[in-house]
């Protein structure tokens, strides 16, 4: 029977390039989607999902992500006192995230990749399985993502990555699974993954998007590859590579995701994101709706 998931890593410490300048005074974490940070996003599908330890990974100038967790009783008193109180049920809201979630925050060290945070925060968690959620990525979905990926572990016990059906002509964006076996409802069973292949080399018509579960089996798969790349200094650690390396000779499944996927890694899927939020709002989207059907149409006909 497999191990129940409690815990979780958010790797939070990269530079947010892609967004400059937008992100050079404000982490790319903590810009809205909606009426909330990217990163809350991810926190809350954690806790509805039933994670009880998240592990937020990041670097310096990143203190603005643990302020907007951090409990703030005088700020919630002095909102109530002035007869604010749905302001007030709002941030105490996102300061009891921290605790349902109970929030940590762990400096990352080690060499550059998307591989050592998971590595620094596996060290606290001993044997046990993870998720590994990207604080950049919304879900929107009936039952979130990180509890789809959750079922199909249970029903594996082997490491999971969350997939997406894609279309052909944007292959080389992703990293794209070589599929073994479909095993109906969405769970397949792959046997490594193809980074960024042209649409006429794509092993599959899926793509692997943000969203794992990591079993120890993978942790010593990145253990090993730092360890190399302290010996040659040369390379990234890439949680994919750990990923590709451990299912050459050991079970690892896909699960296609029910839902809909934001990015908001680059200017455009940001703001496809926050667009996609604000029509969905039940108070914004209409007055939204009727503005764009303007722009799109003027008046006077220009």
């Amino acid at each position: 029977m497999a191990t129940t998931i409690r815990r979780a890593v958010i790797p939070a410490a990269g530079l947010g390039s892609r967004l400059l300048p937008l992100t050079k005074a404000t982490p790319k974490e903590m810009l809205p989607v909606g009426d909330k940070p990217v990163i809350e996003h991810t926190v809350r599908e954690l806790v509805a999902s039933g994670i009880t330890d998240i592990t937020i990974v990041v670097s310096g100038g990143k203190g603005l992500i643990q302020d907007h967790f951090r409990p703030n009783p005088a700020l919630v008193a002095q909102l109530r006192a002035d007869g604010k109180a749905a302001y007030a049920d709002a941030v105490e809201e996102v300061g009891e995230l921290s605790r349902l979630g109970h929030i940590t925050y762990l400096d990352q060290h080690g060499p550059y990749g998307n591989g050592t945070p998971v590595l620094n925060a596996a060290r606290n968690f001993g044997d046990e399985p993870m998720l590994v959620l990207w604080p950049d990525d919304v879900f929107v979905a009936e039952v979130p993502r990180a509890q789809q990926l959750i079922r199909a572990y249970e029903a594996t016990s082997c490491p999971v990555l969350a997939l997406m059906p894609m279309d052909p002509a944007d292959s080389q964006r992703y990293g794209v699974p070589v599929v073994r076996e479909d095993l109906d409802e969405g769970l397949l069973r792959i046997t490594g993954l193809v980074e960024k292949p042209k649409p006429q080399d794509a092993p599959s018509g899926y793509a692997a998007i943000g969203g794992y579960v990591i079993t120890p089996g993978i942790v010593d798969e990145l253990r090993e590859q730092t360890k190399r790349w302290y010996e040659h200094r040369t390379g990234e650690i890439y949680l994919t590579d750990a990923i590709n390396a451990y299912a050459g000779s050991r079970a690892v499944y896909g699960q296609v995701i029910q839902g809909r996927w934001y990015d908001t890694g680059n200017p455009l899927a940001y703001l496809t994101a926050q667009f996609a939020a604000a029509l969905a709002d039940p108070e914004y989207g209409p007055p939204l709706r009727r503005l764009a059907a303007e722009l799109d149409h003027p008046a006077d006909g220009r």
